[in-house]
């Protein structure tokens, strides 16, 4: 089991940003690497460490970071 700091951490080097700017509550949108590739290192990192294959409606449902934090529960 990771701790929240732990998936942030992951969420900030699939996205290639810096760690302080991936925090609970952000806005994607407000994400300057979230783009069609930072989209996809982030499936890829969902699927590598929780084996979680999203469909399109939740990936287009996808809107803040708590967003993907909610993915990576058990």
């Amino acid at each position: 089991m990771k701790t929240v700091e732990e998936k942030l951490l992951l969420i900030s080097t699939a996205l290639d940003a810096t760690p302080a700017s991936i925090r609970p509550g952000i806005l994607l949108d407000q994400i300057e690497e979230w783009d069609s590739m930072g989209t996809i290192s982030v499936l890829a990192m969902l699927d590598k460490h929780f084996d979680r294959r999203l469909s399109l409606e939740e990936i287009a449902a996808l809107k803040t970071v708590d967003d993907i934090l909610k993915l990576m529960e058990p």
